[in-house]
This record gives C-alpha cells, sequence and structure tokens, in this order.
C-alpha cells in the first residue's frame, strides 16, 4: 500500500495523481532532494542517494519505483 500511495505521488506530473505536485514542486519530472525533503523531511541526504542510481543528484521514473519497490520513500499523505 505505501508503494502505492507514493508510486502516484512521484511519476512525472502527466503521469502523476493530485498529490504529485506536492513532491516535484517545479514540475520537471523529476525530484531533487531538496523536493523530496520539502514533503518528507526525515529522508536523508544519504537515503536520496542511495535511491538515486545514476548518481545524477534526482530521482527519475524509474529510480522511484525502485525507492518503492525497496521501501525506501515513506508514504505520502492522502487525502
Amino acid at each position: 500500500m505505501t508503494m502505492v500511495a507514493i508510486a502516484t505521488l512521484c511519476m512525472p506530473a502527466f503521469a502523476m495523481g493530485a498529490g504529485a505536485a506536492e513532491v516535484d514542486a517545479n514540475g520537471d519530472g523529476i525530484l531533487s532532494v531538496a523536493e523530496v525533503q520539502a514533503v518528507y523531511p526525515d529522508v536523508t541526504t544519504e537515503q536520496f542517494s542511495a535511491m538515486d542510481l545514476n548518481a545524477d543528484g534526482a530521482l527519475d521514473d524509474g529510480e522511484v519505483q525502485a525507492a518503492q519497490e525497496a521501501g525506501m520513500m515513506p508514504a505520502p499523505s492522502e487525502g
């Protein structure tokens, strides 16, 4: 359930659910550490780096999905 909920929030805006804009603040379809920490302040830089599989400083669709499947991404608040 946690993974499904966060998947809805962390994909690019055109594919995301209603809460996606809360995470992807600039709407570019990728998540920076600042965007993730603004919504999930408990996510450390080290945890973000572990989710950032290609080490480019941002989470894309695949990295978000992998983080969800690994249980590394926290559940969003649904409303």
